[in-house]
């Protein structure tokens, strides 16, 4: 849907200050119908990418390519396939909800029977048909992302990006807001987010693309990420009586209440610790790799020089 092509956003802000590289020669695609997480620490770049993106500023250099399914005579005719939500977006205070939410469908030139339709069907999933009636300026931090969130969907665009969409929610409301997210994409659409909780990320995208300094670190699937993790530990379950005098170094030995020993080793030491346990007739009960959360790889990546 979306496709950077060797993006470089360099800002300058006076003669006496040295240019700052946002963006270095960034790449990535997010396909069509796809659920893409866009990670990356505060200033890694990703805010200055959706703003190219929404041509809210111009590259330096490189260039930004839209899906045909989106282009138009004009780009005016692009935007109308695009939902966007920034991440403090401003909201007229003496607007009621829905006064609001009609206001952003009608800058769409959706019908406004349309719009009522679409409130009366969105409203109760995002939990805010309660409060439709009342000024904008009387929501909760809460409040205003739903229906700011209903107001990006309300033209049923194509394109869905969101920056720092669960950002401020409380457990209960990034739950809610996931659960809208997921139901939209499932509706054929193309979402497009970014966001600091990585967990999020991998309970529902199924692409990632990792931002670092400005820098692409990664763009791929979110399963493939996963799995490549160089060294990676596993937990091997063996019986008590025979596993007394075992000596291949583990990281940790625990004794379980049912007799067994959970014995957690590096993957350079498994086989070794197998080989030694068949030689003394232990009991092999299970092997498990212990697989990496995408929060891990996330910081450790960060991290890393």
């Amino acid at each position: 849907m979306i496709k950077f092509k060797n993006v470089t956003k360099i800002f300058k802000s006076d003669l006496l200050t040295q240019p700052f590289v946002a963006l270095d020669d960034v790449s990535f695609n997010v396909p069509a119908g796809s659920m893409v997480g866009f990670l990356g620490a505060n200033g890694a770049g990703k805010t200055t990418s959706l703003k190219i993106i929404m041509d809210f500023i111009r590259p330096t250099s490189g260039e930004v390519e839209f899906n045909k399914e989106l282009l138009g005579h004009n780009k005016m005719e692009v935007f109308k396939n695009i939902g966007f939500l920034p991440e403090r977006p401003y909201f007229y205070p003496h607007l009621t909800g829905e006064e609001f939410v009609l206001y952003m469908g009608q800058i769409s030139e959706v019908p406004k029977s349309r719009i009522l339709d679409e409130i009366k069907k969105w409203a109760p999933r995002f939990k805010i048909d309660h409060a439709l009636g009342r000024e904008l300026k009387t929501y909760s931090k809460g409040m205003l992302q739903r229906i700011g969130f209903m107001a990006t969907i309300i033209h049923s665009p194509k394109l869905i990006i969101l920056d720092e969409p669960l950002s401020g929610l409380d457990p209960i409301g990034r739950k809610e807001l996931k659960d809208v997210i997921v139901e939209v994409h499932k509706e054929g659409k193309t979402v497009f987010f970014s966001s600091h909780i990585v967990p999020d990320i991998e309970e529902i995208c199924d692409r990632v693309i990792f931002l670092k300094e400005g820098k692409l670190v990664y763009d791929g699937s979110v399963n493939t990420l996963l799995h490549s993790s160089k060294e990676q530990d596993f937990i091997v379950l063996l019986g008590n009586t025979q596993s007394k005098n075992l000596t291949t170094e583990t990281i940790s030995k625990v004794l379980l209440p049912d007799g067994l020993v959970r014995y957690t080793v590096s993957s350079l030491n498994k086989d070794k610790l197998l080989s030694e346990a068949i030689a003394s007739e232990c009991n092999i009960y299970s092997l498990e790799m212990i697989k990496p959360s995408l929060e891990e790889i996330f910081y450790n990546t960060q991290g890393s020089k």
